[in-house]
């Protein structure tokens, strides 16, 4: 079996976010089970020296709507990853956010068409909208598709214009294709024509069935609910291993919990916090509503009186870094560092007792079960993936605390409920360590995919 994995973003070459993690990762676990090659965008950003992509690469043309494009093809000497070049996709100094994504990601979706077919493969796994045009233009080829959706919340809407560019023929432009008020709607196409639809874990794929989270496709997506099936994600555990984990202070696992406490007091240190007994709540994130930011903000004056340190990494609005740096200024105990750095978060998550993660909403979320590999106790909002893999009061993977509904009032009253378990020290341990031995890999989630390949050929 052949498998061409498409993605607009790959770590380490790029990466927004989860998708550059989950598309890294599951790959890797696919590798023992079937031939996969990943494709992605080359762009301008990527260092082609660091990751040996000088040698000249693959020239193709193809025609669309009458005009020319060339795309060049560059292989990995490291991994299993092929990189698409073409100036009008690449030639860009961050991922998103242009005037022309719409064509970008269009043609995007042309390359991989085009490749799927010359590379004569079984499978194309899409990812999100940047790839979802494929589906309807592999529709009838005879490789299958797979979509899965990351987050709904993003779904690449434009201008129709944009599909006579593309080529797609306007009998597309319906409500049972492309058509969403009157706008072109990217994510329908991957709905409506790919063999297969996945979601990142079993509860935000009933999720986005309901009005609340179906981000007004919910309805179309019930049209499509007999292809639907929700796939809990997993983590690279060589990747984020504290044992050998070389950004970290100190190396350590669950046989030696000790020399995590190592991490927390290296990190105090570096921070000028005296009170090294306090302990460590770590936020690590993009800033903004999905990820529960108002009820962070709201809490801040009250965590500001508790015996704990806060700290925030993360960038989002410009309105909310400011009042992060205003308030982290006024409060002692509240730090919060602007932008993401990988590194640092290593360190974080090594250093910390408790990740804080209140999201209003939450496809998978991967900082969780990071956060339990390196021994940190996870506190969540019970929502999408959180919901399918942190638990209270269950001896089940991973342990944690978990607040519901979504409010400020239960977001704090797990904040206490965390704090009165690590004081009794023995019990937290023995949570602390539980939870470094969960199996948050992406074996299963792997292994998951493979029987929906298998059922489509």
């Amino acid at each position: 079996m052949k498998v061409l994995f498409a993605s607009s973003e790959i770590y380490p070459y790029s990466k927004s976010g989860g998708l550059g993690d989950v598309a890294h990762s599951l790959p890797l676990a696919l590798k023992e089970q079937c031939r996969i090659i990943s494709i992605t965008p080359l762009y301008r950003f990527i260092d082609r020296k660091k990751f040996r992509l000088n040698s000249p690469g693959t020239v193709c043309t193809m025609s669309i709507a009458g005009k020319s494009y060339t795309y060049e093809l560059f292989r990995s000497e490291e991994s299993d990853t092929l990189f698409v070049y073409n100036d009008v996709l690449c030639e860009s100094e961050a991922l998103y956010g242009y005037d022309n994504d719409a064509l970008r990601f269009g043609l995007f979706s042309h390359i991989i068409a085009d490749v799927a077919r010359k590379m004569k493969v079984d499978i194309v796994h899409l990812n999100d909208w940047h790839t979802a045009l494929a589906a309807l233009l592999l529709k009838d080829d005879r490789v299958k598709t797979v979509f899965t959706i990351h987050n709904l919340a993003y779904q690449g809407i434009f201008d129709k214009k944009v599909l006579k560019k593309l080529a797609i023929d306007k009998k597309y432009f319906t409500m049972e294709g492309l058509e969403f008020y009157g706008k072109a709607n990217f994510m329908k196409a991957g709905i409506a024509y790919s063999d297969k639809i996945t979601t990142v874990s079993p509860t935000y794929a009933k999720e986005i069935l309901t009005e609340a989270y179906g981000c007004g496709l919910d309805g179309f997506l019930k049209k499509h609910k007999k292809k639907l099936k929700g796939i809990l994600n997993g983590i690279d555990t060589t990747f984020f291993n504290p044992q050998r984990d070389s950004t970290i202070y100190v190396n350590f696992d669950a046989a030696h919990i000790e020399n995590k406490v190592k991490n927390k007091k290296e990190y105090y240190k570096k921070l000028g916090i005296k009170k090294r007994e306090k302990p460590l709540f770590v936020f690590i994130g993009r800033l903004v509503e999905q990820k529960g930011i108002s009820i962070i903000i709201d809490l801040l004056k009250d965590l500001s009186m508790e015996p704990l340190e806060l700290v925030m990494l993360g960038e989002g609005e410009q309105e909310t870094e400011k009042k992060l740096s205003i308030l982290s200024g006024k409060y002692e105990n509240i730090h919060y560092i602007k932008g993401y750095d990988e590194a640092l978060s290593h360190r974080l998550y090594a250093a910390a007792d408790f990740l804080l993660m209140p999201s209003l909403f939450e496809p998978c979320g991967l900082n969780q079960m990071i956060a339990a590999h390196y021994g940190a106790v996870p506190l969540v909002h019970s929502t999408g993936g959180l919901k399918d893999s942190v638990f209270e009061g269950k001896k089940k993977c991973i342990q944690g605390l978990v607040f519901d509904p979504f409010s400020k009032k239960e977001c704090l009253a797990a904040i206490h409920r965390a704090l009165t378990l690590y004081r009794d020290k023995k019990a937290y341990i023995k949570i602390s360590t539980y939870d470094m031995q969960c199996d948050v890999s992406f074996n299963k989630s792997a292994k998951a995919y493979m029987k929906i390949y298998e059922a489509l050929l």
